[in-house]
């Protein structure tokens, strides 16, 4: 066997055992350096057995020549590189719990107008869907017999005047009695009276609008008899909306006037239509053990229309926590940890209680403080005790696509 050759096996055994410790100290195999490491190969061969040659002559080609080149400082495992981490800041931001809901949209106000009273239509004052205010005349339907009463009614009421002023001054003048008086004073009443009974019968021929809003569709045209109960068309105050729901009677302690509700519609995509609770009913439905709320929601732009089937969040308990980003919770059974990045850039796990969730952030209810990071991207490759390279993840800062090839 070649001088190499040993020392070749020499350093195979020295490194094995630099790196198993219950064979071998370090202090030790720094002895078999220098000069005496003819005499220590010479020392090593003798005390391997011939299952320990057999084992190493077994071994791969590859492996036995890597083997054989090999230093003692090669075969010292190298200290760990940090792991290059993505983080986030524990921070406070408002957190609500929501109950989620199914309703339908009314308007404020809502009316079918029809006719008092049977008659033709005279004349049409508006057109579909347009918009009205309060006291716009709609609908003339046939009043010209109910105009001649009135110019009656009128004439007799200037005549009992007449006869009243001319009777007051003779009984001034003490040339009439106070019986012939109060008759006067009684036939101007009743001609008052009357006039007055005319001008409602007239009024019910003409057909206004009771308060501003959009009218729907016209169902009548010129010339038609209208009977009372006749739709005509419909009017809708839809300034403001009403929108009632449903909520099972176990969240009834917490719904109260003014509590904030977010409305959202498929026909509308993602936007959000914000309103508060107006009333709640006084009586729980006996077979669905569920509560009737009506909430309002502010209209400016009129975009929401009556019958719009919505899903409404209620958001009770609104309050202050501590949220991370989802990313960042780790789950091991029923327990929930995150890797903490310490200000020494240490990896340290740390088991955490949830609370409530949103899309992408998670409550926190104990566990973390404000500042802290936690570890979002890398969390997998990471152990505790394992050195870190952190880039903190901000709002508003690099974007994550960025922050990751960074990372790299």
């Amino acid at each position: 066997m070649t001088d190499s050759l040993i020392m070749g096996f020499v350093r195979v055994e020295l490194g094995f055992l630099r790196i198993n410790p219950m064979y071998f100290d370090c202090d030790r195999a720094a002895r078999w350096e220098g000069t005496a490491l003819r005499r220590a190969a010479s020392q090593a061969v003798s005390r391997w057995t011939w299952q320990t040659w057999k084992q190493l002559m077994g071994a791969t080609p590859p492996l036995l020549l890597g083997l054989l080149l090999a230093s003692p400082a090669t075969l010292v495992a190298a200290p760990p590189k940090p792991v290059a981490v993505i983080a986030a800041e524990v921070r406070l931001a408002p957190f609500v719990d929501r109950v989620e809901a199914l309703g339908t949209l009314r308007a404020n106000e809502s009316v079918e107008l029809t006719a008092n009273v049977t008659e033709t239509v005279t004349a049409i004052h508006f057109d579909d869907g347009q918009r009205v205010e309060q006291g716009d005349l709609l609908v003339e339907l046939t009043s010209a017999e109910q105009h001649a009463l009135l110019k009656e009614a009128q004439v007799r009421i200037d005549e009992a005047e007449r006869q009243y002023r001319r009777v007051s001054a003779l009984v001034e003048q003490r040339s009439a009695s106070e019986s012939l008086l109060d008759e006067r004073r009684r036939d101007l009443d009743t001609a008052r009276a009357a006039l007055l009974g005319i001008e409602s019968r007239l009024a019910d021929r003409l057909i206004k609008a009771p308060f501003a809003g959009v009218l729907g569709l016209r169902n009548i045209s010129p010339g038609a008899l209208v009977r009372p109960g006749d739709r005509i068309t419909s009017l809708d105050d839809d300034s403001l909306m009403k929108l009632d729901f449903a909520v099972p009677s176990l969240f009834l302690t917490s719904l109260t006037p003014g509590l904030r509700i977010e409305a959202r519609s498929r026909d509308y995509g993602e936007r959000v239509f914000a309103g508060a609770v107006r009333s709640v009913d006084s009586r729980i439905d006996p077979v669905t053990r569920s509560i009737q709320v009506r909430a309002l929601i502010p209209n400016p732009d009129r975009t929401l229309k009556p019958g719009l089937l919505m899903q409404v969040d209620l958001l009770r308990n609104p309050r202050e926590s501590l949220v991370v980003p989802e990313a960042a919770l780790l789950h091991q059974g029923t327990s929930h940890y995150v890797i903490v990045a310490t200000p020494e850039g240490i990896a340290e796990r740390r088991p955490v209680e949830v609370g409530a969730r949103r899309k992408g952030e998670v409550e926190i209810v104990s566990g973390l403080t404000v500042g802290e990071l936690v570890v979002t991207h890398g969390n997998d490759k990471v152990r505790p005790g394992q050195a870190l390279t952190v880039r903190v993840e901000r709002e508003g800062a690099e974007g994550l696509q960025a922050l990751s090839e960074t990372a790299r």
